[in-house]
C-alpha cells in the first residue's frame, strides 16, 4: 500500500517542473494584491463611476442642450456627451492604473522589498521574473476595463454591439503605458522620477488627449502633439469601440501605434531588466 501512495509523487514533480516559471513570479503578484486590492478599489470603481456621474450626466446634461446632440448635431460626433466620454475616461483610468503598478511597485522589488532578487535566487529567469510581472499589470488593466465597461453599460454610455471589444482596447491602451514605464524604472535609484511622470506626462495626457473634448479644439500645434500622445490613439481606439465605428483604417491605425509602442516597451524594458538584475 506504500508504495501506492507515493506513486504519482514524480508525475506532480514533473508536472511543476514543466510549468512555465514566469507564472510562479505572476503568482506572487496576484497573491499580494489578495492583501491590497480594497486601497485599489477607489481608483478602479468608486473613480470612474464619480467621472462618470458628474461629467456625463451631470455636465453632459449642459452640453448636450447646447450642442443639440440629442437632436442629432454633430458637435460631438452626434453623439450625447456621456456616450462620447466613456471610452474617455476608460482610456484614461487604464493609463493611471498602468502607470501606478508599474513605477513604485517596480521599485519596491528592484531596491527597497528586493522582491526580484528574492525569485532569482530561485530557478527564475530575469525574463520569468519581467514576465510574471507584466501579466498581473496586465490582468489588472483587463479586470478593470471590464469592470469600468460594465458600469458604463449601467449608466447607458454603451449602446453598439462592438462595445464589448473595448475591453482589449483598454488593455492593449494600458499596455502601451506599462511596459516603456516598467523600463524606465528598473533602472531608476530614486522615485523623483515617478512625479515627473506623473505631473508632465499622465496628466496632461488625460486632459488634452480627446477624453474630454475633441481635440480640434486645441490650437493647431498642440492638436499635432496630441496626435502622436498614446492615449489620443487610446481614447479613438476604445470610442470607436463604443460608438461601432471600429471596422475603420484608422482604427487599425490606432491599435497598430499601441502595439508597436506596448512591443517596444518590452524589448526595452528585457534590456533594462537584464542590465539591472543580472548578475
Amino acid at each position: 500500500m506504500v508504495p501506492s501512495i507515493f506513486a504519482g509523487l514524480p508525475d506532480l514533480a514533473a508536472r511543476r517542473r514543466a510549468t512555465p516559471l514566469w507564472r510562479r513570479a505572476f503568482a506572487y503578484w496576484c497573491y499580494q494584491f489578495t492583501r491590497t486590492w480594497r486601497s485599489t478599489l477607489t481608483a478602479s470603481i468608486v473613480y470612474p463611476v464619480l467621472y462618470l456621474a458628474a461629467l456625463g450626466v451631470g455636465l453632459g446634461s449642459l452640453v448636450d442642450h447646447h450642442l443639440g446632440t440629442g437632436r442629432g448635431v454633430g458637435g460631438l460626433d452626434g453623439v450625447t456627451y456621456l456616450r462620447y466620454v466613456a471610452p474617455g475616461i476608460l482610456a484614461g483610468s487604464v493609463m493611471q492604473i498602468a502607470v501606478n503598478e508599474s513605477t513604485y511597485p517596480v521599485m519596491a522589488a528592484t531596491k527597497w522589498v528586493h522582491t526580484y532578487d528574492a525569485m532569482l535566487a530561485t530557478p527564475l529567469r530575469v525574463l520569468d521574473v519581467l514576465a510574471g510581472h507584466v501579466g498581473f499589470v496586465l490582468l489588472r488593466l483587463l479586470v478593470t476595463s471590464a469592470t469600468f465597461c460594465a458600469i458604463a453599460a449601467g449608466f447607458g454610455a454603451l449602446v453598439s454591439p462592438e462595445a464589448a471589444l473595448a475591453v482589449p482596447a483598454g488593455v492593449v491602451t494600458g499596455l502601451a503605458f506599462a511596459t516603456p514605464v516598467m523600463a524606465f524604472a528598473v533602472t531608476q535609484e530614486r522615485d523623483s522620477g515617478f512625479s515627473v511622470i506623473h505631473r508632465l506626462f499622465v496628466v496632461p495626457l488625460f486632459l488634452f488627449s480627446g477624453s474630454f473634448f475633441p481635440i480640434s479644439q486645441l490650437p493647431g500645434f498642440w492638436q499635432e502633439v496630441a496626435v502622436v500622445t498614446p492615449l489620443y490613439h487610446g481614447v479613438a481606439l476604445c470610442r470607436a469601440c463604443t460608438l461601432g465605428r471600429l471596422w475603420t483604417p484608422a482604427c487599425l491605425a490606432h491599435a497598430a501605434y499601441l502595439l508597436a509602442l506596448a512591443s517596444a516597451g518590452w524589448v526595452a524594458a528585457r534590456r533594462t531588466f537584464r542590465r539591472r538584475l543580472a548578475p
